[in-house]
């Protein structure tokens, strides 16, 4: 078997082709990356998602919360 799927690094975090398909769970907005600190931003919540080893985590319960400035 020569099939290989790229796997994401810590360098570059993770695939940022997979951003085109995720949408806020909440506002169903797009999402802008933040390679800095690891995390899908909603604007239109207020909410960062985290991305843990390449993986974005979209759970709400697990989002925090941004303050507008």
């Amino acid at each position: 078997m020569t099939e290989k799927s790229p796997a994401p690094t810590a360098e570059r975090g993770f695939d940022r082709h997979m951003l085109e398909a995720l949408v806020c769970p909440v506002t169903h907005t797009t999402l802008r990356y933040d390679a800095q600190r690891q995390e899908l931003i909603s604007e239109a919540a207020g909410l960062a998602f985290p991305i843990h080893d390449g993986i974005p985590i979209m759970l709400i319960d697990e989002a925090r919360q941004i303050k507008a400035d």
